[in-house]
């Protein structure tokens, strides 16, 4: 017997007779409408709101927790009611169907699109093994629309110029802005997008309904169909009321001799095993094996400490990165890392920092694994890259090997507002930048000198990361977005999955057992050690240490700009972002 399991023995031979009484049977419930949150909220007002809401972590871990749990008599999956990514549900739809290897799932929706095509909740409910839908619902899968805006015109009405350099064509966030017509290679990259991303989810649901892809594509051209329909084509087991579903489920997962009713309904997020004492001896045991450190990289990426969320789109600063990344490679306990990306990439500077942050962990003899979220593109992919292994969703927005600068020029700006500008330099290339002047042809020369040195490194950096030759990586690059499905039959991904997988091949890597090994997300740090000022930026603290911000003066120029991120038509924020597309995550 080992010292674990010796442990759980003498705590409950001495846990009182009342407290071992048997526990009652539970069903597991997750209802999206309440939300999914795919990170911890970064601020305290985020987790007021976010309080009802499960996380994507939660539900991954008690989903592993209760596959084995004997008390757990299956899940239902209350689906359609939440605005998933295809990334999303697909990472979803993994743990939903590795719970249901053991134990019975069901999934109920009042509608699987309405007005709207929706592939993403119907690709999560076909991970249950029984999926049902109201009478009066519909199942509209009908495939992706994508969305190509060119911005130029308008910005021209408002007195704005845009002046990019890109390497190369398919870097199309600087089309967005400064284009005047979609080019042959922006529609081409976008079209194979629109087809991977259906492709893939007709070989998901052919695979878990058992059916042939010539039915599920004839469903995807027919679409919307009517819930009978969808039945009688495979895709839909019943068609009723969720109180129908439910009495179903009641009915039919009691075990002998048990009842199930409404009041054995839990929610994933808020279930804990029935047995109090053999919980706490869980946590000890698991407080002494080895760890793995999960480090995220989320939004867009900058120099200095970034912005963990709040106001405005959640950034990751390189320096905390980097300090985390440090922190666990200098951890004993921790024997391998997995580095979280979703992030649609920004400054070349910083993803480099990042970069050599992963090479040096793995250089301590930590293998790293690079696990992709909705996006791990342009900045994404090159912190992602240096990882051992990079593991991606399909429908991960991926690749994007490219680089893009400029600045929009705000003179015709001032002259619509009335305003009187006059600039003032000192130096040959003080106005280089600046928002106030054209780019000179000697201007123009340095911009292309600095693309062409960013994007030569980023090339053979990724090249050499991925184990090929410059001149068989060049061509998958250029700037271009690739789906995870589509860019690892092109050797820049190594698996296709979420979390778990990611998981699973650190434990490879590493030699550890999946079973006896936990997770430890950094920064692992309280609260009131958060406000704990740290010595160095060496110690644990610095990675988790609370950041002032500094509040930006009112220009024209910043009030056009906060306007422009409203409508996802601002300038990038560093050399290394990839392209937005409209109308991509939901189908």
């Amino acid at each position: 017997m080992d010292l674990s399991s010796t442990m759980i023995s003498r705590v409950l031979a001495h846990t009182p007779l009342a407290g071992r009484a048997q526990s009652p049977m539970v069903v597991l419930e997750i209802d999206l409408g309440r939300g999914l949150v795919t990170a911890q909220p970064a601020n305290p007002l985020a987790a007021v709101r976010a309080m009802n809401a499960p996380t994507l972590r939660a539900l991954r871990e008690k989903l592993r927790e209760a596959a084995r749990d004997e008390h757990v008599a299956g899940l239902v999956l209350h689906a359609g009611t939440a605005p998933l990514t295809l990334a999303q549900a697909q990472e979803l739809a993994e743990s939903v169907a590795r719970f249901g290897e053991h134990k019975p799932t069901l999934a109920f929706a009042p509608t699987l699109g309405e007005m709207a095509h929706d592939l993403a909740s119907y690709l999560l409910a076909c991970s249950c093994r029984e999926v049902w839908v109201q009478p009066s619902g519909q199942v509209a899968i009908g495939g992706v629309h994508l969305g190509i805006t060119l911005a130029k015109g308008m910005l021209a009405k408002v007195g704005v110029e845009p002046q990019m350099g890109q390497r190369h064509e398919y870097k199309t966030a600087a089309d967005r802005l400064a284009a005047d017509e979609v080019t042959p290679a922006n529609r081409e990259m976008t079209q194979e997008l629109a087809n991977s991303l259906v492709g893939d989810f007709v070989e998901r649901v052919a695979e878990r309904r058992g059916l042939d892809q010539q039915v599920v594509w004839d469903a995807v051209n027919d679409s919307p169909l009517t819930p009978e329909h969808a039945k009688d084509l495979g895709l839909v087991d019943s068609v009723g009321y969720r109180d129908e579903a439910l009495a179903h489920v009641f009915d039919s997962w009691a075990p002998e001799g048990r009842e199930l009713d409404a009041d054995s309904l839990r929610y994933v997020h808020r279930w804990h095993p029935g047995n109090p004492a053999g919980q706490a001896v869980k946590e000890v045991v698991e407080r002494r094996q080895p760890a793995i450190a999960v480090v995220s990289v989320r939004g867009g990426i900058v120099t200095g400490r970034g912005r963990p969320g709040g106001m405005g789109d959640p950034e990751s600063g390189a320096d905390v990165v980097c300090e985390q990344l440090r922190a666990a490679a200098r951890d004993e306990k921790v024997k391998a890392v997995v580095l979280q990306v979703d992030s649609p990439g920004g400054s070349a500077v910083a993803s480099d920092q990042i970069w050599r942050a992963v090479h040096q962990v793995r250089e301590s003899g930590r293998p790293v694994i690079a696990q992709m979220g909705t996006y791990a593109a342009s900045g994404g992919y090159f912190v992602a890259m240096a990882a051992d292994e990079v593991v991606a969703l399909p429908a991960t927005l991926t690749g994007s090997i490219g680089v893009l600068a400029g600045k929009m020029v705000t003179t015709g700006l001032y002259d619509k507002l009335g305003l009187v500008h006059e600039a003032v330099t000192s130096g040959a290339n003080a106005d280089m930048l600046a928002s106030d002047s054209h780019f000179s042809p000697e201007q123009w020369d340095r911009l292309n000198w600095w693309l062409d040195r960013i994007y030569a490194d980023f090339t053979h950096k990724a090249a050499a990361d991925r184990g090929m030759a410059h001149d068989e990586l060049e061509p998958l690059a250029r700037g271009r977005v690739w789906t995870g499905r589509d860019a690892q039959s092109r050797g820049l991904v190594d698996h296709l999955g979420g979390m778990e997988v990611a998981v699973e091949r650190a434990c490879d890597k590493a030699g550890l057992t999946r079973d006896k090994v936990q997770l430890k997300y950094l920064p692992a740090l309280g609260m009131l050690e958060r406000f704990r000022p740290a010595e160095s930026s060496e110690q644990p603290t610095a990675a988790g240490a609370m950041t002032v911000g500094v509040a930006d003066s009112w220009t024209p120029e910043l009030m056009l700009t906060q306007l422009a991120q409203r409508l996802g038509l601002a300038a990038p924020r560093g050399a290394l972002e990839m392209p937005r597309l409209a109308g991509w995550t939901h189908g």
